[in-house]
């Protein structure tokens, strides 16, 4: 409450310029939340299930969120329970990498679940990253 009030003369040209730099620093340090789908048949083979359970797993290592999917095709579609027990499965078998987001739910011919990594993708990238650079370190002392 100053008298003459207080104000500050600039250039509004570089006043854009410098809200346009922090908006863009701010937009460096997010993480896009990326859903990976996996989609999965009631009657699917043990040794399919076991390599889109390799997908999964790989998915929730790298931070990101998966999607389950379980597609019910003609008489397959009177026994959701068959999609659940699947599901409970999965979820079951991929636990210490993640947890159930969002409870199995039966949408039309499909059943849905999303799994949720129990790390954050900024923290698995700090971590990459941190560890391509020791290996970079490792590799000059040794040169």
């Amino acid at each position: 409450m100053a008298k003459p009030p207080v104000c500050k003369l600039m250039d509004f040209g570089k006043f854009k310029y410098e809200a346009a730099l922090k908006e863009r620093e701010s937009r460096r340090n997010q993480t896009h939340t990326v859903i990976k789908e996996m989609k999965l048949r009631p009657k699917i083979d043990p040794h399919d299930y076991e390599t889109k359970k390799g997908h999964v797993e790989r998915f929730l290592k790298a931070g990101d969120k998966v999607k389950i999917t379980i597609m019910f095709r003609g008489r397959e579609q009177s026994r959701p329970e068959l999609g659940l027990r699947l599901l409970a499965k999965l979820a079951e078998d991929v636990e210490e990498l993640g947890f159930v987001e969002a409870t199995p739910k039966q949408d039309g011919r499909n059943m849905l679940m999303v799994l949720a990594p129990h790390k954050r993708k900024s923290d698995v990238v700090r971590k990459a990253k941190a560890e391509r650079a020791e290996e970079e370190e490792a590799e000059r002392d040794s040169a």
